[in-house]
């Protein structure tokens, strides 16, 4: 029996010099861990035991799990202790008290990392139940890396185990993908203040999480199987064959789940988790960074802030399909056909609007099922009041939910989409009515969730139907008696004073009294001294009496009594469903699934948005950015784009506040909307599905680290550089802004050429116009610059800059746009006059134009060709006629390149 205040099973101790590198490491802390720990001392090193705690038969517990004498051993843990026991750590013998049963996690005595600022604020988020354990291989293994997380909200494990290479952004983006309000790591990843670089990542990427060190022999690959073999439900069974061979994530849940046990009064049944294995390779990589600068979930200016992708997308009424909307714009599909599924069902949903709307009032009524789930799993350690009327509300809950399914069943049944079909399919499980079945043998039919304290009060109080527990049904007259007495207390005080009195509920006071002010003259301006604890609020006056605080005393106690009686029949209730319940698993799925697809289709009838292809090519017509537009509340102004293999480097030329930026965020917010599943503001869209999304976005400073403006861009684009592929989509803007100007052109330049080495399609915003000569060395590079136009003042005769915000092709023709933004500022005309002058020297030296050699044109106009012939085999639906006219085109334009080419090469003739 474990009491709020138990320790957490820290330990500053070294492990055994034994437990090394790799899966070897984690298979002699098999020999040395949990198989030979049935007796408190040996756990001492983790978890010393005071003579106190000895169990013995006599001592009171809370009952032993099922199949467990009492005095035994399992899974290391003395079961039956004394409700005294105190777990401790061997370095730290102060407790940590847990308000409420809730754990709150801290970080290891004396492991006083370094601090640094958080990528992302998302990891702080109020709220956060999820705890994830993290392990890295040793040696050989370094880098490998292991992750288990469980919601304590939901009963679902997730199991992890990828390659990561030496900047850990995988592991850093999946914790802020989590929001975890706890990171368990070995404490040999911290021994004698010698912290491995993860452990100094994590530290510094979230100072607001508590960071636990569990000895490194609870990370036991061998315990972890065991585990999960023992409460994964039979529906998700497969996973034992992914994780077999993953010792990392299992070594990760063997830690997790045996710290659960510490710090939670309650357990997991049997056969009652739900376990799946996550692999990298299913979904998109957004890195932290690139999730926080382009505000996927959490807007950079206000964290409340709805103008966020999450905001602008969410139209959710359940929890979990918030949740589901959520994590799918942090890590977006890779798989075209889950994508297209998704999309079909959205175009259903749009073009048949009694199902849009069935669904809608159908899922609008539904609780938070995993939520649900997760209490309905659990098994109290110990017998409470609490822990009674929790349960009966638990099952009224369940009851609600096993209601609603005919109706979402009955919505479906018309539908067409594969996707819909299937979740219609899963809604044909009989489980669902034999629960709803059993249920309504012992509980009452009308008995249903309703909001109020004392409506729900009320229904839990008569949920058990009459005859099936006598002393149940007597107590449940004695409160009837109890509340009717009440009720005629308040009706004689009202008819003593002649006062309009009425009968009023909540849970801190329980019944107390409540008197309108409208036309009332008080005796002496007074209430009546008999009134006591009185409140006042706006119209009306909120007061008890020395009789009402004795009735709610035993209107409490014979409560007390139904729920324990009620707590009974419930129980036996469970024990008779607990084997079917596990369908409340495809519920979830199906109606966290089904509310995501309904939000996705309301964003589209708001906004006018377009169904996306897949294509290899990136192609968006009239494109918009979907935050600005929610935030304008009117169509601002769109643009084309268009990146394919022969074109798929374009660089971005532009004055300040001409929106070079809004437009790379734009394309970058399109491509994930795309990859979700969503339509997109656009009137065409075409997509390349992208492995990996990059953004290196900002100059701001961070005091914190101490870093400056330009080692922050390094360290950024250094992160790019060695993690993106062929198939990935980039975005820099600005980038060698915080160095001198040749440097910053060397720096870009550099990166350019890297960048070309790739499939990859990059957008590269910049300011320096020399890097558009990069057009002329390579054919896939593409220039393109956003439009200003300039006006004279007719009073004035002062020049002023219009931004049009559209993008075109070529280079931006404008020089010295810095200083024509400074002259609108209030710069003194002498300091502008003198800028000027110097930069016309300074650009006659930089700015020489090398002429575009002849040979060079002609293998750009067969590149290109080349190129719009493999994408035209690849992609095109076009019948046989429109097609050859469209390959004729193709030999006109090329014909025209070549042409473009040859008086340059004739004028080099003449000249020699």
């Amino acid at each position: 029996m474990y009491q709020s205040n138990t320790e957490e099973i820290t330990g500053s101790e070294t492990s055994d010099p034994g437990q090394t590198c790799g899966r070897s490491g984690l298979k002699e802390a098999t020999a040395s861990g949990y198989t030979s720990s049935c007796c408190p001392a040996s756990l001492s090193s983790a978890l010393p035991c005071r003579s106190s705690d000895v169990h013995t038969p006599s001592s009171s517990h809370a009952p032993s799990q099922p199949g467990i004498a009492s005095g035994q051993c399992q899974n290391g843990v003395r079961v039956g202790q004394p409700a005294s026991s105190v777990l401790m750590s061997s370095s730290d013998t102060s407790s940590v008290r847990f308000p409420g049963g809730t754990p709150r996690l801290r970080r290891t005595p004396g492991s006083t990392g370094p601090t640094g600022t958080s990528v992302s604020s998302v990891s702080t988020t109020s709220g956060a139940s999820v705890i994830v354990a993290v392990v890295e291989g040793r040696g050989l293994a370094r880098g490998e890396i292991g992750m288990a997380s469980i919601d304590l909200k939901c009963p679902e494990l997730v199991l992890s185990q990828f390659a990561d290479t030496g900047t850990y952004a995988k592991v850093i983006t999946r914790l802020h993908i989590l929001m975890p309000m706890g990171i368990l790591m070995p404490d040999t990843a911290s021994e004698k203040g010698k912290w491995t670089k993860l452990f100094k990542l994590i530290t510094e990427n979230f100072p607001g999480v508590n960071l636990t060190a569990i000895q490194r022999k609870y990370y036991n690959e061998k315990k972890g199987m065991e585990y999960i073999q023992q409460l994964c439900a039979p529906e998700f069974g497969t996973v034992l064959m992914e994780v077999q061979a993953k010792y990392y994530c299992l070594a990760t849940a063997a830690a997790l789940l045996k710290y659960l046990e510490f710090i939670q009064s309650s357990f997991y049944a049997a056969k009652s988790l739900k376990v799946i294995f996550k692999g990298s390779e299913q979904t998109a990589m957004i890195d932290s960074a690139s999730a926080s600068n382009l505000e996927l979930v959490v807007n950079n200016r206000d964290n409340r802030s709805d103008y966020t992708l999450l905001g602008v997308l969410n139209h959710t009424k359940t929890p979990g399909g918030t949740r589901r909307l959520r994590s799918n714009i942090l890590e977006p599909l890779l798989d075209v056909d889950t994508i297209t599924t998704r999309l079909d069902a959205i175009q259903e949903l749009l073009q048949n609007e009694e199902l849009f709307f069935g669904l809608k009032n159908a899922i609008g009524h539904f609780l938070d099922i995993d939520r649900l789930l997760s209490v309905l799993v659990q098994i109290p350690k110990q017998e409470t009041a609490q822990a009674a009327e929790s349960k009966i509300t638990h099952v009224i809950q369940l009851k609600h939910t096993l209601d609603l399914v005919p109706q979402l069943r009955e919505v479906l049944k018309t539908c067409n989409a594969a996707l819909l079909k299937a979740y219609s399919a899963t809604l044909e499980d009989n489980r669902f009515d034999i629960i709803l079945e059993q249920i309504k043998t012992v509980v009452n039919y009308d008995t249903t969730y309703l909001k109020g304290s004392l409506n729900m009060r009320t229904q839990k109080c008569y949920a058990v139907r009459p005859n099936i527990n006598a002393f149940l049904d007597i107590a449940r007259r004695v409160y009837t008696e109890i509340v009717d007495d009440i009720a005629g207390l308040v009706n004689n005080l009202g008819e003593k004073y002649g006062f309009l009195l009425r009968t009023s509920f909540s849970t801190t006071r329980g019944f107390f009294i409540q008197m309108k002010l409208d036309g009332v003259v008080l005796p002496e301006g007074k209430l009546p001294p008999e009134f006591i604890k009185v409140t006042k609020q706006k119209n009306s006056y909120g007061f008890t009496t020395a009789d009402l605080i004795k009735m709610n005393g035993r209107c409490d106690e014979a409560l007390r009594e139904i729920f324990h009686m009620s707590y009974v029949v419930i129980c036996q209730l469970l024990t008779t469903i607990h084997e079917h319940i596990h369908c409340l698993y495809k519920l979830s799925d199906t109606v966290s699934m089904l509310d995501m697809l309904l939000s996705l289709a309301n964003a589209c009838t708001i906004s006018d948005y377009v169904r996306p292809e897949f294509t290899d090519t990136l192609a968006i017509k009239q494109g918009r950015h979907p935050i600005l537009e929610r935030m304008a509340r009117q169509q601002p102004v769109s643009n084309n784009t268009y990146i394919s293999e022969g074109s798929n480097f374009v660089i971005v030329t532009g004055p300040n506040m001409s929106g070079k930026s809004t437009y790379l965020k734009q394309v970058a917010l399109c491509q994930i909307m795309a990859q979700i599943g969503s339509f997109v503001p656009a009137e065409y869209a075409s997509f390349r599905i992208a492995d990996q999304i990059f953004t290196r976005i900002g100059v701001d400073d961070d005091f914190e680290t101490n870093s400056s403006t330009f080692m922050l861009e390094m360290k950024e684009v250094s992160y790019i550089i060695h993690n993106a592929s062929d198939r990935s989509l980039t975005i820099i803007d600005e980038l060698g802004r915080g160095t001198s100007a040749e440097e910053g052109i060397g720096i870009c330049h550099s990166v350019c050429e890297f960048l070309l080495g790739l499939k990859a399609f990059t957008l590269f915003a910049t300011h320096f116009l020399e890097l558009c000569q990069l057009a002329s060395l390579y054919p896939n590079v593409e220039n393109q610059h956003m439009e200003v136009q300039h006006t004279r003042n007719r009073d004035s005769g002062a020049e002023q800059v219009v931004y049009t915000y559209l993008l075109s092709r070529g280079c931006a023709e404008e020089r010295q746009y810095g200083l024509r933004a400074a002259e609108m500022t209030s710069l003194p005309p002498s300091i502008i006059q003198e800028a000027k002058l110097v930069a016309c020297k300074v650009s006659q030296q930089l700015l020489a134009k090398h002429p575009i050699d002849p040979e060079t044109q002609r293998q750009r106009a067969v590149y290109h060709l080349a190129t719009r012939l493999l994408q035209t085999a690849r992609n095109s639906r076009l019948d046989p006629e429109s097609l050859r006219m469209y390959v004729k085109g193709l030999k006109k334009q090329y014909e025209a390149e070549l042409q473009a080419a040859a008086p340059a090469r004739l004028s080099d003739t003449v000249e020699e």
